[in-house]
């Protein structure tokens, strides 16, 4: 019987450590939302559920059939070709494009937050491994391994710059268009 594989606890716990950090990181972004925000997200989050699609199939429905002279005995107050009905459902369409289009907005400053942590951290994260890489071509160069004169392991002892990346970047997308 195959026996299954322990994941050390210093993992485990990193692990845990991490996501508890990130849902603090996430709750605290969610608590800082002024009053609008969350109408506007509480908003947008419905109008992209089944029973918002419903509800109005069923409104405009109802609207149109009362309104057509359908039904008898009963007085119409919008007839065809319904221009109250048209005016409350462009006023309904505006405020439904604003609220998302303020939401995409908080969406995306929480996006650049993101972006330049995960920067931070990755910057941070490549210093680390320049740092041991120096350490263990130090060691490697103390036992007189071959290995420490490796031309590509020296390249990569080089310190990142970023800007000079990006540089280099820009001017590959720009070749390639």
């Amino acid at each position: 019987m195959p026996t299954k594989k322990q994941v050390p606890v210093s993992t485990v716990s990193s692990v845990r450590r991490n996501v508890r950090e990130i849902c603090k990181i996430e709750e605290e972004a969610l608590q800082a939302r002024s009053a609008g925000e969350r109408f506007g997200d509480i908003v947008v989050s419905q109008s992209g559920r089944f029973w918002f699609i419903a509800l109005h199939a069923a409104w405009f429905g109802s609207w149109i059939l009362f309104n057509s002279h359908l039904i008898p005995k009963f007085r119409t107050f919008d007839a065809f070709p319904f221009p109250l009905l048209t005016t409350v459902v462009s006023l309904e369409s505006i405020f439904l494009s604003l609220f998302i289009l303020m939401s995409q907005n908080r969406s995306s400053r929480q996006a650049d937050q993101r972006a330049h942590l995960d920067l931070q951290i990755n910057l941070l994260a490549e210093h680390e491994s320049t740092k041991m890489l120096e350490l263990l071509q130090s060691l490697c160069e103390r036992e007189g391994l071959d290995v420490a004169r490796d031309a590509e392991v020296k390249e990569l002892m080089s310190r990142t710059k970023p800007t000079d990346i990006l540089r280099e970047l820009k001017e590959g997308l720009t070749q390639s268009e």
